[in-house]
C-alpha cells in the first residue's frame, strides 16, 4: 500500500506543479509577425491577445484586404509559438516521468 501512498502524493505534488505552469503561461509573451514585420501581434502563451502593431507604411487605403490577411498571418504565427511556449513549459512539469508518447497534459 505504501506504493500507492507514494503513488497519490507524486500525482498531487504534478497537479500542483501543472496548475503552477498554466499560471506562468500567463505571464509568457510571444510575437507573431507578418509582411516582413510590418503585422506584429502579441498575444499571451495561452492565446490571450494583447496588441497588434501595424506599421503606417502599409495604409493607402487600397491595401485594406492586404492588412487584414497579414493580421491573421501575424496572429497563425503568434499561436504558434504561443503553443510552442506551452508545450516547453509543460515539458518542464513533465521531466523524468516516463510518459507513453504521445500523451499530453493535463489529460
Amino acid at each position: 500500500m505504501k506504493n500507492f501512498s507514494d503513488m497519490m502524493r507524486q500525482a498531487q505534488e504534478m497537479q500542483g506543479k501543472m496548475a503552477e505552469a498554466q499560471e506562468r503561461l500567463e505571464d509568457v509573451m510571444v510575437k507573431g509577425t507578418a509582411g516582413a514585420d510590418m503585422v506584429q501581434i502579441t498575444m499571451t502563451a495561452k492565446g490571450a491577445l494583447q496588441s497588434v502593431t501595424i506599421d503606417s507604411s502599409l495604409f493607402n487605403g487600397e491595401d485594406k484586404e492586404v492588412v487584414e490577411d497579414l493580421i491573421v498571418a501575424a496572429h497563425g504565427d503568434a499561436k504558434i509559438k504561443a503553443e510552442a511556449a506551452a508545450a516547453e513549459e509543460m515539458a518542464k512539469v513533465t521531466s523524468g516521468m516516463n510518459l507513453p508518447a504521445g500523451m499530453k497534459l493535463p489529460l
